[in-house]
């Protein structure tokens, strides 16, 4: 689940099967903030593209959002991305298969300042 997307355009059809048929589905993801910004949750999802994205997520607060909510198509390979408003957004390395109706949720925070954040995966439950 380290791939990244870059990473998958360039994959042969017969290796992208298979990361597929390996890769672990979600339904949700949910970004918790404890970063001096307001952040946007969003994704990017299979050949690049980007999602829509939540309203603000502000300093000590968390959002959850069904991928499908932000327009996601159902079977993509999914992978976060948080938009600092007004500073470097930062995308998770961990690839997901988005499935419809999923509870599954994976879990991240992100830290520190507009140009110098972190984002991290806390868990997959």
């Amino acid at each position: 689940m380290t791939s990244t997307m870059e990473i998958k355009e360039d994959m042969t059809k017969e290796v992208l099967e298979q990361f597929e048929q390996n890769a672990q589905e979600v339904g949700y993801f949910e970004l918790v903030n404890q970063g001096g910004f307001v952040v946007k949750l969003g994704a990017k999802y299979s050949g690049g593209k980007r999602s829509k994205e939540t309203g603000d997520i502000l300093l000590g607060q968390s959002k959850k959002a069904e991928l499908g909510n932000l327009e996601i198509p159902n079977g993509s390979l999914v992978q976060i991305h948080a938009n600092v408003v007004w500073g470097k957004d930062k995308t998770g390395t961990q690839v997901f298969i988005y499935r419809k109706g999923s509870p599954i949720v994976a879990r991240y925070i992100i830290s520190g300042t507009t140009l110098d954040n972190n984002l991290g995966l806390i868990e997959v439950i």
